[in-house]
């Protein structure tokens, strides 16, 4: 009867155990996938159309105008 009554009196510490356990190492992982991976790039964001100008149809048609 000893096992059990240390089980539950344990019960909250081995769990919180695990869990830093399982946490420190998908940290672990996380850190060595970056570091494979190298510097992460910035995505440009997307242009806005300025709300003063109309869209024409010339704008919206020709491909090499920026």
């Amino acid at each position: 009867m000893g096992i059990h009554y240390d089980y539950k009196s344990t019960k909250g510490n081995k769990l919180m155990e695990k869990q830093a356990k399982r946490e420190k190492k998908l940290a672990e992982k996380k850190a060595k996938r970056l570091a494979k991976e190298g510097p992460k790039e910035v995505e440009a964001t997307p242009k806005t159309l300025d709300t003063s100008k109309p869209i024409t149809l010339d704008f919206l048609t020709n491909p090499d105008k920026e």
